[in-house]
């Protein structure tokens, strides 16, 4: 069964190689953003043969062809996600790492409202919210 990543590779005209395919799906079924060196640890769970420069090469590739989006969360670590249809804003846990999506249409409506007010129409932006657990 294919990926959903692969399936975009695919329609991209882009040559699928065995770790390629492997990578994708990795990326694919990841529920957290992960980095490369996790991207490789998950990689070669399933082919031991895996380098760590084919999945950087990869994780460049699927990200120059608009497949993956990268993140940076002020950890020192470049993470990445699936680019996706809908738009989402990450809240960052600064002490356990964890990143929260989420979707608030109050802060959506007050961005565009400020961008109006100085004379713009937003086109895009990105929300990264850091913080730490109440206790």
């Amino acid at each position: 069964m294919s990926s959903k990543i692969e399936n975009l590779c695919i329609e991209k005209n882009m040559r699928m190689t065995d770790q390629r395919r492997i990578i994708a799906r990795v990326l694919s079924d990841a529920e957290d953003h992960p980095d490369v060196e996790e991207v490789y640890r998950r990689s070669t769970e399933i082919d031991n043969q895996i380098s760590i420069a084919t999945v950087y090469r990869t994780v460049r590739l699927f990200e120059e062809a608009d497949i993956l989006e990268r993140h940076d969360f002020r950890d020192g670590r470049s993470r990445y996600e699936l680019v996706t249809e809908t738009h989402h804003d990450h809240m960052i846990d600064i002490e356990s790492g964890e990143v929260i999506e989420f979707v608030d249409d109050e802060i959506e409506a007050l961005q565009k409202a400020i961008a109006k007010k100085l004379g713009y129409k937003l086109i895009d932006h990105r929300m990264e919210l850091y913080g730490s657990k109440e206790k």
